[in-house]
């Protein structure tokens, strides 16, 4: 089992900057990709980005290409994303993941708010 602990939300304004951290513990060696997924108020959790693991391949949500940039530490067992241009859409719940696939996670953190006021 993989533990996942989230740092880094807040409250910025519109085209501000903030960066997530994900702390990963636990049983790393069966991490093949990590990422992070999100979750407005009314909405569903959606894809944002991940990583894997081993190369360091990057995937993101359309949305966010551009603005946002995943990487990862392995020695720290850590992923970041990095959020700029932030827009006021992006405010919601950001979760850290862990998973089999690119887009598909089966641990989680407890997320972290991020709020982004107009």
């Amino acid at each position: 089992q993989v533990q996942l602990v989230e740092s880094g939300g807040g409250l910025v304004q519109a085209g501000g900057s903030l960066r997530l951290s994900c702390a990963a513990s636990g049983r790393t060696f069966s991490i093949y990709y990590m990422g992070w997924s999100r979750q407005a108020p009314g909405k569903e959790r959606e894809f944002v980005a991940s990583i894997r693991w081993s190369s360091g391949s990057t995937y993101y949500e359309d949305s966010v290409k551009g603005r946002f940039t995943i990487s990862r530490d392995n020695a720290k067992n850590t992923v970041y994303l990095q959020m700029n241009s932030l827009k006021p859409e992006d405010t919601a719940v950001y979760y850290c993941a862990a998973g089999p696939r690119w887009d598909t996670f089966g641990s989680w953190g407890q997320g972290t708010q991020v709020t982004v006021s107009s």
